[in-house]
């Protein structure tokens, strides 16, 4: 084998499906790219832009009604293209390359323990005996930052978090050591923190072994901080390619331009100029392009754009798919934010009366957990004695690590679980007293993973309406008419009306799980990492929305989050949490510029700043 050679090599890889009207469409045309042993390829773009679908075209995971063609795949010698469906399963998926997907509670088998599936991940190809792959088991949920891994390896899925749900398919895809690692949002669920230390994880592991990764994210910031090269993908293929620096510092395209202009800063405080967005959405992959496919978003667009889909053209160390030559590009994005819409927020003036709209009073939380059928049970105090008053138009986040009780106390304040002690107050009234209708109609969710949240079998429109109809709201059509006002708010396309959320990619299906939470413009909405899943653009059109909604209707908002810098955008007051209790409470912009306590300071420590090089 020539040791020179690219680990692997794409060239021309396009994907074809069949419609069941006997139409064909190409959701992803034309994508090359080549990765070296130990090198980092960064993968960027909205949802819907193909990235998802381009890995798993490399993981042969592809729909029964899609064809994959290309010039050339191949992996070191080996021609993926002429691999029968059973030889790759068993000698590629899993073995040589290991894939981290979006999703860790649909990746995870729900009926099997967790050391059970990270057993026979290594077993199955004959890696070593049982009491081996379990002791590699419990090394790596310790290097990917997993407390009490023997523990964890006699607990199943749902009794974990989602971050200790995706460390754990952090762990499965580096069972083998393989030689490609394939991450699709493979820190979405994680905090900051545990972020950092992953993406070091991840790097460390390309030095030692040789190998390569592909990352698959919408967020910037864990891009800069884990990639050698990054590409930006939109309506199926690369708009722009080349070193990471160079693309950071001096975007080409415009749609690159804008998504950098979408980013959030640590710097960034809240009541500030907005963030920008990038008007209009993803063209469908069922619309067949003839002209640019960002020709109706674009703030250069003019004649030539219409005639034809540009070809790649080189500058420099970069390339980038533009009827316009690179000067012109960058002298528009230097001296000009032509086309991104920045409006300056307006300050809502946050209600101090007593009693608090929403609140805790002394709450604790313990949850018995026991080792197999017949072991000894042991106490897990998920939150201690915990006071939280929440005030009205105020934007209240709660931050820190998994299992430091975020959203445990998000759930208690949902009235969804009983405090072991104390008790959740809604206007000064215990919520406990209160009916599940009368709940729904004061404070509404937005959980973390939309997938489990939402009906597979009911169409998104029903979906969104269905609080409607449970509340006895409007007839059909003007349910459906709020139905598509609030798609229409939250970026999703009428279109997706009738699909089913296993038609969406991730992203969409957290804007319609928020959708649905907005539906009956509840006083409360406490939000659990409501834009964790969701691109770059679309989190800024959704962030702005939030604020826009708490001016109009007079919004109260929890938020639970990882993304710090979200946080001192979007939120008025943080509490900060840690084993279950609050180590530092206050006004945001006191506690990012005044930490007090060892584990605030960490946190702020551990910020990626997704524009340090382009700052």
């Amino acid at each position: 084998m020539n040791e020179h050679a690219p680990l692997l090599r794409v060239e021309n890889l396009s994907i074809t499906l069949k419609t069941p009207s006997g139409e064909q469409v190409q959701p992803l045309r034309g994508v090359n790219f080549e990765l070296s042993r130990g090198e980092a390829l960064g993968i960027v773009g909205e949802s819907g832009s193909g990235k998802s679908m381009s890995m798993l075209a490399l993981m042969g995971l592809l729909p029964s009604n899609a064809r994959r063609d290309a010039d050339s795949l191949k992996l070191g010698d080996k021609d993926l293209l002429q691999i029968e469906d059973t030889t790759f399963a068993r000698e590629i998926a899993g073995k040589r390359i290991g894939m981290i997907f979006q999703e860790p509670m649909t990746s995870l088998n729900p009926v099997y323990t967790i050391g059970r599936q990270l057993i026979e991940t290594a077993t199955l190809y004959g890696r070593g005996t049982a009491r081996a792959a379990r002791a590699r088991a419990i090394e790596l949920l310790n290097r990917v930052g997993v407390p009490e891994p023997e523990l964890r390896l006699d607990q199943y899925p749902h009794q974990l978090s989602g971050g200790l749900r995706q460390r754990v398919m952090i762990a499965m895809a580096l069972m083998n050591e393989p030689e490609l690692i394939i991450a699709d949002e493979p820190t979405t669920a994680l905090d900051v923190t545990i972020k950092a230390q992953i993406l070091d994880l991840l790097a460390d592991l390309q030095s030692e072994l040789g190998m390569g990764m592909i990352l698959v994210s919408h967020d910037i910031g864990a891009v800069s901080r884990a990639v050698d090269r990054i590409g930006v993908m939109y309506a199926g293929a690369f708009v722009e390619k080349g070193p990471l620096d160079d693309v950071f510092e001096h975007p080409l395209h415009p749609y690159t331009q804008g998504l950098l202009q979408c980013a959030p800063r640590a710097t960034l405080a809240h009541g500030g100029p907005r963030l920008g967005a990038i008007p209009g959405s993803v063209p469908s992959p069922f619309k067949r392009l003839t002209r640019c496919a960002f020709s109706d978003r674009c703030p250069h667009v003019h004649d030539a754009c219409y005639g034809s889909e540009p070809a790649l053209r080189s500058a420099g160390n970069q390339a980038y798919r533009c009827v316009l030559d690179a000067e012109q590009l960058q002298s528009d994005n230097d001296h000009s934010d032509k086309g991104v819409v920045i409006p300056h927020a307006t300050p809502v003036q946050v209600e101090h009366g007593d009693p608090p709209v929403l609140a805790l009073e002394s709450a604790s939380c313990v949850f018995t957990t026991r080792r197999g059928l017949l072991g000894r049970s042991k106490d897990n105090r998920a939150v201690d004695d915990v006071s939280i008053a929440l005030h009205g138009n105020e934007i209240l986040a709660i931050v820190g690590e998994s299992g430091s009780g975020k959203t445990t106390t998000a759930r208690m304040m949902l009235g969804l679980q009983q405090p072991t002690s104390g008790v959740a107050l809604f206007r000064g009234e215990a919520l406990e007293k209160s009916t599940p209708r009368q709940r729904a109609q004061l404070i509404q969710p937005v959980f973390q993973d939309p997938y489990s949240s939402l009906n597979p079998l009911r169409t998104v429109g029903d979906s969104i309406g269905r609080p409607l109809v449970v509340h006895g709201v409007g007839n059909r059509a003007s349910r459906r008419e709020r139905a598509l006002e609030i798609m229409s708010l939250v970026g999703l396309p009428e279109r997706f009306y009738n699909s089913y959320p296993n038609q969406m990619s991730g992203g969409q299906r957290q804007r319609v799980a928020i959708a649905r939470a907005l539906v009956l413009e509840p006083k409360v909405l406490i939000c659990d990492e409501p834009t964790s899943a969701l691109d770059i653009s679309v989190q800024a059109q959704i962030l702005n929305l939030l604020l826009d909604l708490r001016e109009r209707l007079g919004l109260t908002y929890l938020l639970i989050t990882h993304d710090l810098a979200v946080v001192r955008y979007f939120a008025t007051r943080v509490v900060v949490m840690k084993s279950g209790q609050i180590v530092e409470s206050g006004e945001t912009e006191r506690v990012y510029t005044q930490p007090t306590h060892p584990y605030t300071q960490e946190l702020l420590a551990s910020i990626s700043d997704p524009l340090r090089r382009s700052a």
